[in-house]
C-alpha cells in the first residue's frame, strides 16, 4: 500500500501543477485523474480503481481519513502524529493501520480543515478548535506543543439522535424521557454535567426536540456542533479568534450579551468552560426561562463548585452572592458519564432546591443504580410544572 500511496502523491503533484489557480467542478477533477492514471501501464484496474478515490479523497475531502469518516462504526479519530492513528468503535480504542506519508502531508490536511472555517493555527497559535462541514468536532494541537507531531482529535456526529434512539441504547429509561419532555416544554432551565466523552452535546440535541416549535432559539458555541432541527427561528452563533494583530476575537461572553438584544426565548450554551458563565447565569435570571447549557465535570455537586469558580474569573463576588445567583438561575441538573460496559447513560437528574447551611443543595430525582436509572423521587415544585405546561 506504501507503493500506491507514493503513486498517488505523484498524480497529485501533476494536477497541482495543471489545475493551479483553477476552479473546477467533481467531475472535471474525475476526468483529469482518470487521464492520470490510464497513462500508468503498471497498475492494475483494482489499484487504479483505488487510486481514483484516494486522489479525489486528497482534494475534495480528508484525504486517507475519509475512509474512516464514511465509517459508521467508528465515533472518533485520534491522530497523534502521521504515523500513529487510533479510533474508537463502540466504546473501545484500538490503532488503526494508515498512516500518513509525512508530517507534511498531515499539516495540509491541518490548514484544509481550519481554512474552510476561516480559523487559523501556527506556531504562534498552535491550539484550535474546528469542525467539518457534517458537524463533526475538531481539535487540533501543532508542535512544539504537541511532541509527536501534529495532533488531531476528531469527534464524529453522523446524524442527530433522538431521545427515542438513546432510550433504545438504555442512556435512560422512557418514564425519565418524559420527565425531561415535561421540564424543558415548561421551559425549566437545564444544565447538563458529564466528564469528557460522556456524551453531552448529543444529549442536548435530543433533549432538544422538546423544545416547542414556535420559539425562537439562539445557540452559542465555540465551534458549531449542535444540530436542532425541531425548531425554525434558529440562530447559531459562534466565536471568533483573534487575527495575527491580535484583534477581532469575539468570546461566549459577547455573544451571550448579544443575544439578549435578539429577541430570543431560549438561550443555548453549547459549553460553559470561564468567566463566561457570569453572563449566562444573567440571562438564565433575566427573563429567559428555559435555557439549557452544558459543562465539564465529575458529578452534578462537581458542577455546582466549577460554576463558582468559572463566576470568580469573571467578577470578584461574594461567594454567598455567586451561590444565590447559581441557584436562582439553574432549576435542573443532568449528569451523564460512561458505566463499566463502556454505554454513555444519563446517571443522575438532581432538582436544585435553594441554598441550605450557605450552600447550593441539590435533591435527586433519578439516580443510576448499575442497572437503570431509578426514579428517587417527584419534582418537588410540582405547582409550578404544572403551571407552565
Amino acid at each position: 500500500m506504501l507503493a500506491l500511496d507514493q503513486v498517488k502523491q505523484e498524480i497529485k503533484k501533476e494536477l497541482l501543477l495543471d489545475l493551479e489557480e483553477k476552479q473546477v467542478s467533481d467531475s472535471h477533477l474525475y476526468q483529469e485523474i482518470d487521464s492520470a492514471l490510464l497513462s500508468r501501464k503498471d497498475l492494475a484496474l483494482r489499484e487504479k480503481l483505488y487510486l481514483r478515490s484516494a486522489v479525489f479523497d486528497s482534494f475534495r475531502r480528508l484525504d486517507l481519513l475519509s475512509e474512516l469518516l464514511d465509517d459508521g462504526t467508528v465515533s472518533e479519530i485520534m491522530i497523534n502524529g502521521p504515523k500513529e492513528i487510533f479510533v474508537e468503535r463502540k466504546g473501545r480504542m484500538e490503532r488503526w493501520q494508515g498512516s500518513f506519508q509525512s508530517e507534511e502531508q498531515l499539516a495540509d490536511l491541518i490548514q484544509q480543515i481550519v481554512s474552510r472555517i476561516n480559523r487559523a493555527v501556527n506556531t504562534k497559535s498552535p491550539i484550535v478548535d474546528a469542525r467539518l462541514e457534517d458537524g463533526s468536532r475538531v481539535h487540533v494541537v501543532l508542535p512544539p506543543i504537541a511532541l509527536k507531531g501534529p495532533t488531531v482529535t476528531i469527534r464524529k456526529f453522523p446524524e442527530p439522535i433522538t431521545m427515542k434512539k438513546l432510550i433504545q441504547l438504555e442512556s435512560l429509561t422512557e418514564e425519565a424521557s418524559h420527565f425531561l419532555q415535561s421540564l424543558v416544554r415548561s421551559s425549566y432551565n437545564i444544565f447538563i454535567s458529564g466528564g469528557t466523552n460522556s456524551g453531552k452535546t448529543t444529549f442536548l440535541n435530543a433533549l432538544s426536540q422538546y423544545i416547542p416549535k414556535e420559539e425562537r432559539i439562539i445557540t452559542i458555541e465555540d465551534s458549531a456542533e449542535l444540530q436542532i432541527q425541531s425548531v425554525e427561528n434558529l440562530v447559531s452563533l459562534e466565536t471568533r479568534n483573534a487575527n495575527a494583530e491580535g484583534e477581532g476575537a469575539v468570546s461566549i461572553s459577547d455573544l451571550i450579551k448579544a443575544s439578549l438584544r435578539m429577541s430570543p426565548n431560549r438561550i443555548i450554551v453549547g459549553e460553559v468552560r470561564g468567566k463566561e458563565c457570569l453572563d449566562m447565569l444573567n440571562a438564565m435570571n433575566t427573563g429567559h426561562d428555559g435555557s439549557i447549557s452544558t459543562g465539564h465535570a465529575n458529578s452534578s455537586t462537581d458542577m455546582l463548585k466549577r460554576m463558582e469558580t468559572m463566576v470568580l474569573q469573571g467578577a470578584d463576588l461574594p461567594l454567598p452572592s455567586i451561590r444565590n445567583m447559581i441557584a436562582s438561575a439553574i432549576e435542573i441538573m443532568v449528569h451523564l458519564g460512561r458505566t463499566k460496559d463502556h454505554k454513555r447513560r444519563v446517571l443522575e437528574i438532581s432538582e436544585v432546591m435553594g441554598i441550605e447551611n450557605g450552600e447550593v443543595k441539590l435533591k435527586k430525582l433519578y439516580q443510576y443504580n448499575g442497572k437503570i436509572l431509578e426514579k428517587l423521587s417527584d419534582l418537588h415544585n410540582e405547582d409550578k410544572l404544572r403551571s407552565r405546561l
